[in-house]
């Protein structure tokens, strides 16, 4: 089982070695910006579209699209998880369709059958591509992608769906900002006393990590950041809410006050962590639901992570906190020294 080395945190070597991981997550702002020129036709000639009857969003981060516009939309929206689309999509419909590979069956079929029955369509793909030459039509709008970054891409369509005035407000740029500061902050460069994915990664070094995000955009983070911390230690990783987080919490007996901490637990009796993505939602239920998780947390000596950014539109701040906990689970995998 691999024991969790702090020292490599501060070691270029180390470092060096996920230099390539590392400096994908330091682009990301470069590439929302190159998008963003790339959409530049685009996106002036979407606020001409009239209102739709009701929106369907298919593909990469067409749930992330749900979680901003579903409060403020003024019409039905959609997130489409199949090929093709429901039957009652028609002209009057917009069909929003993110597709960075170019090459997906199902959404070239999606996209065709928008194109057949002569919904407006929002379409987010490389050009050339096998999806582009069947997204042409008429009430088509493209959005040529170069980088392959669903998330990118995703950031100029939420652009594209303001100016139509069906979502609140994203500018591409102040996103790119926000990921440019985490990348400032979370730098490699950067000693551990004063970088926040350093002191994540720390702090989950020996443990079985619980991530908790309070908001809708919050909580999509949280599923994200869970998945690349089971990517990076191996290890099982939850996220969930805080009704199924809490009986976890409250099911941990305190620790002992002469167990030997530097024995490594075996996994089934690896403690956990709460780590908590905190995006300054501060209505009443999310704050209560955080309080009662730390409340349990607290009673039975479990470690909480906090992870917060409350500055910033919505989606800044989800970009925010989805990238410091990006590179922290980064700096775990070179801590336990996965990265080879």
């Amino acid at each position: 089982m691999p024991f969790f080395d702090d020292s490599l945190l501060e070691d270029r070597a180390a470092l060096g070695r996920a230099d390539e991981m590392l400096r994908r997550l330091a682009q990301a702002g470069a590439r929302i910006r190159t998008e963003s020129d790339q959409a530049v036709d685009g996106l002036s000639s979407v606020a001409d579209l009239p209102r739709p009857r009701a929106v369907i969003a298919a593909g990469s981060e067409a749930r992330l699209i749900r979680a901003m516009l579903e409060p403020t939309c003024p019409v039905p929206f959609l997130a489409w998880p199949r090929h093709g689309l429901p039957g009652w999509v028609g002209a009057l419909d917009l069909v929003v369709v993110l597709a960075t590979d170019g090459a997906d069956a199902n959404l070239i079929a999606t996209a065709r059958e928008a194109v057949r029955r002569g919904s407006q369509l929002i379409i987010a793909c490389p050009q050339p591509s096998a999806i582009a030459e069947h997204a042409v039509g008429r009430d088509t709008v493209m959005l040529p992608t170069r980088t392959g970054d669903r998330l990118a891409a995703a950031v100029v369509v939420l652009a594209a769906l303001h100016r139509m005035q069906l979502g609140p407000e994203v500018n591409p740029d102040a996103v790119a900002d926000s990921f440019d500061r985490v990348a400032e902050d979370c730098s490699p460069y950067v000693d551990v006393s004063e970088n926040p994915a350093k002191d994540l990664a720390l702090g989950l070094a020996e443990a079985q990590p619980l991530v908790w995000g309070g908001s809708v955009l919050a909580s999509r983070a949280s599923r994200r950041v869970a998945e690349a911390l089971r990517a990076a230690s191996g290890r099982a990783a939850l996220s969930a809410d805080a009704g199924e987080l809490a009986p976890v919490l409250a099911s941990v007996t305190r620790k002992d006050l002469f167990d030997d901490p530097f024995e490594d637990p075996p996994p089934d009796e690896r403690r956990p962590a709460l780590v908590v993505l905190d995006d300054g939602t501060a209505d009443q239920l999310t704050s209560a639901e955080q309080n009662r998780l730390r409340e349990v947390a607290d009673a039975a000596d479990i470690r909480v992570c906090l992870v917060q950014q409350t500055v910033g539109a919505d989606l800044d701040r989800y970009a925010a906190l989805l990238q410091t906990g990006l590179y922290g689970a980064i700096y775990l995998s070179i801590g336990l020294g996965r990265v080879i």
